[in-house]
């Protein structure tokens, strides 16, 4: 075979690689913070619009406590060099207690009030780093942010490893949701979910309830902050727009459908290819959408959540009702019925 031909070939195939690799890393980060609003939403039916501010708190709280001292030209704060796994837990902890201290006085009020709360906190967090001094470098933001694990791989094989933590993390995120859901525990988030005076009506405190999915789920959203932070290796507070670390989160969450766990996963795929994957066909679209593409792909975005709410409300795939693992499926007979009804019993 001709190489000169080959060379293109070979030079399209490790780009292919390297992007997919690069997607799914920010894809299964993603996956985790999808899951953490479907257990505040979509289990629980609490109103979360400010992903970002927890993603963002998750975000600095590791970087600051993970990264080397300050020097002449920085302005930032801490620069403890702890490890990065304490930095991870720090995020996620630092996640919870802001989700604690926005829940306190609105969780108990109608469910529009969290969702004001939750939108005004991710301003002004944004407004904080840019204006204070001595806290975070500022607009300048967070650069030469660690890597975890870095000594595996030099180079551009680091990708390699960063893509096998972000899927550990992924899995070890979406199992323990899996059993917390499928537990009692999460039976009476989805009675609050459908009828809170009835879950009310049957002892069940609702306010803690809701302030446990609240609290768990922001310090989801912490922890992949952090992974983040330390994925990207530079953070500033222009990266945290509502967009991004917001909006589409939630039409992730709608077209994977929420009170589903796979759901969430799912439509953390199918909606990332959508958003990362757009400007790769930019220069195949004819000039006048190829200089817009960006603005299409907001617009997009918008039109997504509308068809879905309104022709397919479930998502992709819908919540199965289930009043627990331990009862059988419509159309199954118990166990222990069948035997009984060899042994010739009733």
């Amino acid at each position: 075979m001709n190489p000169i031909l080959e060379a293109p070939t070979l030079i399209t195939w490790v780009g292919s690689v390297n992007w997919t690799v690069g997607f799914l890393t920010t894809v299964g980060i993603f996956a985790i913070v999808a899951l953490a609003l479907n257990l505040q939403w979509g289990y629980t039916g609490v109103f979360n619009f400010g992903v970002v501010a927890f993603f963002m708190v998750g975000a600095y709280t590791s970087s600051l406590l993970t990264l080397e001292p300050a020097s002449e030209f920085e302005d930032y704060a801490f620069g403890l060099e702890w490890p990065i796994p304490v930095g991870w837990a720090a995020g996620a902890l630092a996640a919870g207690v802001l989700a604690l201290l926005v829940g306190l006085p609105t969780l108990r009020l109608r469910r529009d009030f969290l969702a004001i709360a939750t939108i005004g906190v991710a301003t002004i967090l944004r407004s904080v780093v840019n204006s204070t001094e001595g806290l975070a470098n500022r607009g300048a933001g967070l650069n030469g942010i660690p890597r975890f694990l870095d000594g595996l791989a030099d180079g551009a094989d680091y990708r390699w490893v960063m893509l096998g933590i972000v899927l550990v993390m992924l899995a070890f995120s979406y199992l323990v949701l899996q059993a917390a859901t499928a537990s009692p525990w999460g039976r009476v988030l989805r009675g609050i979910r459908d009828n809170e005076d009835t879950a009310m009506a049957a002892g069940k405190h609702t306010t803690v309830f809701r302030m446990q999915s609240f609290v768990l789920g922001g310090m989801m959203m912490g922890l992949a902050g952090a992974i983040f932070a330390h994925r990207q290796g530079a953070i500033s507070p222009t990266g945290f727009s509502d967009l991004f670390g917001t909006f589409l989160v939630w039409t992730m969450l709608i077209v994977g459908g929420s009170g589903n766990n796979r759901g969430a996963v799912l439509g953390a795929l199918a909606v990332g290819f959508f958003w990362f994957g757009t400007p790769l066909i930019q220069e195949d679209l004819p000039d006048f959408l190829g200089t817009r593409v960006f603005q299409l792909r907001e617009l997009a975005i918008g039109a997504l959540i509308i068809i879905f709410l309104l022709l397919r409300p479930g998502g992709l795939l819908e919540e199965q009702p289930r009043v627990s693992r331990f009862v059988p499926k419509p159309g199954r007979r118990p166990a222990v019925a069948t035997a009984g009804h060899e042994e010739g019993g009733p």
